[in-house]
């Protein structure tokens, strides 16, 4: 019996949340959610997930300033990040600007197509 991988699913929408979760599940992987950046810091450093997907507009702290924390950390800046948002093509723009941490390993805008957001997350775990 294989190991499942661990999804780390970050969104201050509930509903987003539940949508990928489910999805993520159903798709062989398991999942563990956060509602926002900082939420999100914490349940990464306790359950060290295989991929974390990430949106970028949360109150309390941003997805930006949360892939930064993610990157900068030891324990953490190895893992796989996906962003996820509505913020659309110009949020590529944006993480340019961050020379300091390197890209994102993946971008997914929402709505999110669920083969294409399965296939990256296999992709980049395979």
């Amino acid at each position: 019996m294989s190991i499942r991988k661990k999804v780390l699913v970050v969104d201050d929408e509930q509903d987003v949340l539940i949508y990928l979760s489910t999805l993520f599940e159903d798709n062989g992987f398991e999942a563990v959610t956060a509602s926002d950046g900082i939420r999100a810091l914490q349940t990464a450093k306790s359950e060290i997930p295989d991929l974390i997907t990430l949106d970028i507009t949360m109150p309390e702290q941003s997805g930006i300033k949360t892939y930064q924390h993610l990157k900068n950390d030891d324990q953490l800046r190895t893992i796989p990040v996906i962003i996820i948002t509505a913020v659309g093509e110009s949020i590529k723009s944006v993480l340019n600007e961050f020379a300091s941490f390197p890209k994102p390993e993946g971008f997914i805008s929402k709505p999110v197509d669920q083969k294409s957001l399965i296939a990256l997350a296999k992709n980049l775990l395979s």
